[in-house]
């Protein structure tokens, strides 16, 4: 998709999605945004169970987000499910239970979308991809081309898993052949395949780099070969916990875990 047309997408999905929004591990505990405008919002309405189904890059900045999450609505539980964007959306599409899918890419997303499993989405956040390596960079990696050279032993995020979509659309553009230890089922896979020392690099998002703290750097990919990368939330039209949901969606776009998305260095659509 052509960069303008798919600015043009965003914007169209995100005033879909806002107005909707106004009428593999998984972690479960009681909730407990720090926003006024979110406090005014759920009026302390959302209460009961909520899962949601996130893309594994989302880990950090959703649980983050709970602390504030829970000071608006304390009677609400939220159990994340994190993994691969594309395993989620067949978990979903079996039946799952999932309450709100948040994608890291808009293919996922649209899959749901139009089977009418969900109802329209929000984009809530953009990304940037980065190159992880071991801390000393041992192998003098600067960019995406020294990642086909001899001797550097790199993983990539499988087909179907945005970030690796996403690397395979850059280095395709740019004529670079990557030919790759393993193919990882999500991000978090692929990068403890490097603070593990099992491999040189691999390419994830400057959140997962920011994420591993002291057990990866990351070597920066120009912007010029940057993707375009969004997030797009949605509610499950099969939610047994509607006012729970919309809750969220709200908290993801305007709330306490949109700010911490900010703080964990994704950023704004």
């Amino acid at each position: 998709m052509r960069f303008h047309a798919f600015r043009r997408l965003l914007a169209v999905t995100a005033m879909v999605g806002l107005c909707a929004s106004c009428g593999s591990s998984s972690t479960s505990s009681r909730t407990s945004t720090s926003s006024t405008g979110e406090a005014a919002s759920t009026s302390g309405s959302a209460s009961g169970a909520l899962n949601v189904f996130a893309a594994a890059s989302l880990t950090a900045a959703f649980n983050d987000g709970k602390i504030g999450l829970g000071s608006t609505n304390p009677n609400l539980t939220v159990t994340y499910n994190f993994a691969g964007s594309n395993a989620l959306v067949t978990q979903i599409r079996q039946g799952a239970p999932a309450d709100v899918f948040a994608s890291a890419d808009q293919k996922n997303m649209t899959t749901l979308f139009n089977a009418r499993v969900v109802e329209a989405p929000v984009v809530f956040a953009t990304n940037r991809l980065q190159i992880a390596v071991a801390p000393t960079n041992p192998k003098g990696i600067t960019g995406l081309a020294d990642l086909a050279k001899p001797g550097v032993s790199v993983v990539v995020a499988a087909p179907g898993v945005p970030a690796g979509d996403y690397t395979r659309e850059v280095t395709a553009k740019l004529g670079i052949s990557i030919t790759p230890k393993s193919l990882e089922t999500d991000v978090k896979s692929a990068l403890t395949k490097v603070t593990s020392g099992e491999v040189d690099a691999t390419v994830v998002y400057l959140t997962d780099v920011r994420a591993a703290g002291s057990k990866a750097v990351g070597v920066d990919i120009t912007e010029a070969q940057q993707p375009a990368i969004a997030y797009p939330i949605a509610i499950v039209k099969a939610t047994k916990n509607r006012a729970a949901a919309e809750a969220f969606v709200r908290s993801a776009t305007s709330g306490a875990v949109q700010q911490s998305l900010m703080r964990q260095g994704f950023i704004a659509p």
